[in-house]
């Protein structure tokens, strides 16, 4: 079971679930990552890589 934002659970689990679940919602933004159209790994793993680049990239952009 995951702990709710801002309280301890008794394993530790629980305490980035806020940073997973922001990155997982930026990629589902990609139409192409959303709904899996390509057949082969390698396409998608691609766009998969090419799209954490662009999320990176603008998460650079914020900070400077």
């Amino acid at each position: 079971m995951i702990a709710k934002r801002g309280e301890t659970h008794g394993t530790g689990l629980g305490i980035f679930r806020y940073v997973v679940e922001r990155t997982i919602a930026w990629l589902h933004g990609f139409r192409r990552l959303r709904i899996r159209w390509e057949r082969r790994a390698d396409i998608h793993e691609a766009f998969l890589r090419a799209s954490v680049c662009q999320i990176a990239y603008r998460h650079v952009q914020r900070l400077c």
